[in-house]
């Protein structure tokens, strides 16, 4: 799960943006002493991701406010439950359900469609992994929601590994680098503990990949056919990588290929938000039914 000195920074810049100087309209209208009792209710079915972001928001406008959690991360359910309660002072509530929302919706929404895809390959041995396609400031928490549906991370920055894609195997050659060399040579000043990972558009390209000796090859944009006998001549000697052009219809034949990673970028830059609702409970006095008003 991310930590909660990164979800602080994260949700309170949001909180930043959308109420720099306060909420006139709660400030404004609504009583100060006025407390009240919310619910998140889906609106569809889908997987849970982000629960503690949602709480961090109301936290952070006003520690008064409490956030009972029903369902936690990962929890998959249905339309219609109900997957926590707010309860505190109304305005604070009424000031952070907005960011409250926008980032638990946008994580349920990536771990539902990562769900989706680990759903579709299951029986083979080829794991979901997410891309460096993220939102901007958020790459965080999409990275916990790919977690949360079931799938996993690749490298979370430029930092962190060796990925020698297409462009940088582009300028290697037109500077005249021979490619098995170059890669040696980076393998040699490269920390101990970093990855080296290669990727290739054309099967003619595997044998210097090889002899460079890549942890991963990444299969890019191949068809079915390259990419089982790319898994062929691989042999076992690197971790291969499929990726490129991958599909919910599409990425169980790419897993029956024989690839153990199958990356893809759809996991966080197509996944739409799920629709999930903030009803504030109204009780009714006389025959103790409720009615709930939907909060925008």
């Amino acid at each position: 799960m991310t930590g909660i000195r990164e979800i602080d920074r994260i949700v309170g810049a949001a909180l930043d943006e959308d109420a720099p100087w306060g909420d006139l309209t709660s400030e404004t209208l609504i009583p100060a002493a006025a407390t009240a009792t919310a619910e998140l209710v889906a609106r569809e079915p889908g997987v849970v991701s982000g629960i503690e972001v949602f709480a961090a928001a109301f936290r952070l406008v006003d520690p008064r406010i409490v956030v009972q959690r029903i369902a936690g991360d990962g929890d998959r359910f249905a339309a219609g439950e109900v997957l926590a309660r707010v309860q505190g002072p109304a305005r604070g509530i009424l000031t952070a359900e907005r960011v409250a929302l926008n980032l638990l919706q946008r994580m349920s929404g990536v771990a539902t469609l990562t769900a989706r895809y680990v759903d579709a390959v299951a029986g083979t041995s080829a794991r979901i992994v997410d891309t460096r396609k993220t939102t901007p400031g958020l790459r965080s928490l999409e990275r916990q929601a790919v977690r949360d549906g079931g799938g996993r991370n690749h490298r979370r920055s430029l930092s962190d590994a060796i990925m020698a894609k297409d462009n940088h195997l582009a300028v290697l050659t037109a500077s005249g680098r021979d490619l098995a060399t170059a890669l040696r040579e980076a393998r040699e000043r490269m920390p101990h503990t970093a990855h080296l990972e290669v990727e290739v558009d054309r099967l003619d390209q595997l044998d210097a990949v090889l002899a460079g000796c890549a942890d991963t090859i990444m299969l890019d944009n191949l068809d079915l056919d390259d990419l089982r006998e790319g898994v062929a001549r691989i042999g076992g000697r690197a971790v291969v990588e499929a990726s490129g052009g991958v599909s919910l219809e599409s990425v169980g034949a790419i897993a029956a290929t024989g690839v153990d990673v199958i990356s893809v970028g759809a996991l966080t830059h197509s996944a739409r938000a799920l629709d999930l609702g903030l009803d504030v409970v109204i009780e009714a006095p006389a025959d103790g039914s409720r009615a709930s008003e939907d909060s925008t």
